[in-house]
């Protein structure tokens, strides 16, 4: 499959993703992912593998596009956690004026 990473055309297949990936070990995920095999690699870590470039010089987007197309479960990066509670701003501006008036 033909596709466009970092501005550049790369002819891909699965197996030929498999293959560069085997020995390699997955960094620790904290984005977008791609599951090859039985791992779960950081999807820049796919991309840089994959087709030697620079991670800087392309998107996880794109990788994760192109390992979508090949067939690859991928995922996106998680939401970022809503705060629970309530909001520290309060008690510490009145922690300040107690010290402050001390």
């Amino acid at each position: 499959m033909r596709c466009v990473i970092a501005r550049f055309p790369f002819d891909l297949t699965k197996n030929g993703v498999l293959e560069s990936m085997k020995d390699v070990r997955p960094e620790q995920v904290t984005g977008e992912s791609v599951t090859i095999g039985r791992r779960t690699y950081p999807a820049k870590q796919v991309g840089r593998i994959v087709t030697g470039q620079d991670p800087r010089d392309f998107s996880a987007g794109e990788v994760l596009r192109a390992m979508t197309r090949l067939g690859f479960t991928c995922r996106t990066a998680p939401a970022a956690a809503e705060p629970t509670g309530p909001s520290p701003i309060p008690q510490t501006s009145a922690l300040l004026e107690v010290r402050a008036n001390a």
